[in-house]
């Protein structure tokens, strides 16, 4: 019968950029490979300001190891990022490299009566690992809170919107409470 060599088929896709076939480790503690691959961007990789563009390029390294319990990925990412300053909403572009590293677990591992989704646990499926989580959350995980363009950008000025960073000099005029404004008249016309 097709597939009941697990018990159950796999739902990822194998030919899907970010998703990786262990088999060829064998299961035997120990073996490794290394894996070097540039995929396109996951959509909505990053936080609403700062963000990888999908389909941008991501270079991965990783290096793929069998240990007693599944499989051990350590790897590092390089991204390009595109968002827009929060001070002054100047486009940003900057490139992050993020280092992973996380144990998946064989499919028939007996998880204690526990259910892996809750535990936070990765799981490979029929010996494929997809690694869109793990890279997902090192690059979210990597970016500031409240990406800057330069670490003192002074922003944008209150009254007008003026970029200040054009014009440090930037000011305006007091302004005159609308209560005291019709005294303005009488100052002007002393002059």
């Amino acid at each position: 019968m097709p597939g009941t060599g697990s018990g159950t088929l796999s739902n990822l896709d194998p030919r899907a950029p970010l998703v990786l076939d262990t088999r060829e480790l064998g299961r035997r503690p120990g073996s490794q490979r290394e894996v070097s691959r540039t995929v396109p961007a996951p959509a909505d990789l990053g936080i609403e300001v700062l963000r990888v563009p999908e389909g941008a390029p991501v270079e991965l390294d990783l290096r793929i190891e069998a240990v007693m319990e599944g499989v051990l990925v350590t790897g590092e990412a390089r991204v390009s990022l595109e968002g827009e300053c929060v001070r002054c909403l100047e486009p940003i572009d900057d490139d992050v490299d993020v280092t992973f590293q996380e144990l998946f677990l064989y499919d028939d591992q007996d998880l204690q009566g526990g259910d892996p989704e809750d535990d936070g646990v990765s799981m490979l499926e029929d010996d494929l690992l997809d690694l869109e989580p793990l890279l997902r959350d090192a690059v979210v995980l990597a970016l500031p809170f409240q990406p800057l363009c330069e670490d003192d950008c002074p922003g944008l000025c209150t009254e007008c919107g003026a970029l200040l960073k054009d014009d440090p000099d930037h000011t305006h005029d007091a302004v005159i409470d609308p209560r005291w404004a019709g005294l303005t008249v009488l100052q002007h016309d002393e002059e």
